[in-house]
């Protein structure tokens, strides 16, 4: 029988955290793309760290936000973010290309992933707009965008994550809650396997969720974000849970 096997990301590119370090624990890397952090020589880095260890470079797109982290949500015409999120794409492209690698997937980040879980405007755009890409979208299971990216043939990257408190609805709790962020390192590494074993993960309210996730995100820019995943990749390694990118 095939080992269970589950892609593990995190956003990196950011300026913060230390994505030389954390390229070796994961299979996946979504890079900012300098709308919410990231300078074109960070970038660049990244994706050279990224091709350096055979990990699946993503863009990890953003509303124009660089004051709020990309965590402040903008109410932008169609149109706009469109042309927002191609440019991103464009950019990325262009400096995964320099560094021997390429683009395969587009994630948002932050205020963006939260909007197109049932924001369908904003969703439909978003998706528009990687479908002029050809790459996949990375998103929330469940969500508007995940909805109109398959009826658009567009493939999927579900995504569930390690470090975020989820409601009973499946969706994450926000970040101006108490119980946004899982900050205990054994914990995490728990749930992580947990989810790659049956497909589900605990609510905050201790409610058990499907969760249908082909990734797992352990963000870079936490605390403690380092210890966090080798501790995942540990608890997955004594598992039996291969990780990889599908």
């Amino acid at each position: 029988m095939p080992l269970p096997r589950i892609d593990l990301n995190a956003d990196l590119g950011e300026g913060v955290g230390d994505d030389t370090a954390m390229m070796p624990l994961i299979s996946s890397a979504n890079i900012a793309c300098g709308f919410h952090a990231g300078t074109p020589t960070v970038l660049l880095h990244s994706c050279r760290e990224a091709v350096r260890y055979g990990v699946r470079i993503g863009a990890q797109v953003s509303y124009p936000d660089l004051a709020g982290f990309g965590r402040r949500f903008i109410d932008v015409a169609p149109e706009d973010l469109i042309a927002d999120v191609l440019y991103q794409v464009g950019a990325l492209t262009a400096l995964a290309a320099a560094a021997g690698g390429e683009v395969s997937y587009v994630k948002p980040h932050g205020a963006l992933y939260n909007t197109v879980v049932d924001h369908e405007m904003q969703a439909r755009a978003l998706v528009d707009a990687v479908a002029r890409t050809g790459l996949a979208l990375m998103c929330l299971p469940g969500s508007a965008a995940q909805r109109f990216a398959r009826e658009s043939g567009i493939p999927v990257i579900t995504e569930a994550f390690a470090d975020r408190g989820y409601t009973r609805t499946g969706t994450l709790v926000p970040r101006s809650e108490p119980a946004a962020l899982l900050t205990d390192s054994d914990e995490i590494a728990a749930r992580v396997v947990e989810l790659a074993r049956t497909g589900r993960i605990s609510a905050v309210d201790g409610t058990v969720v499907e969760a249908d996730a082909e990734s797992v995100c352990v963000h870079g820019d936490t605390p403690g974000a380092l210890a966090h995943a080798r501790a995942v990749r540990a608890a997955l390694a004594e598992a039996g849970v291969d990780v990889a990118a599908r």
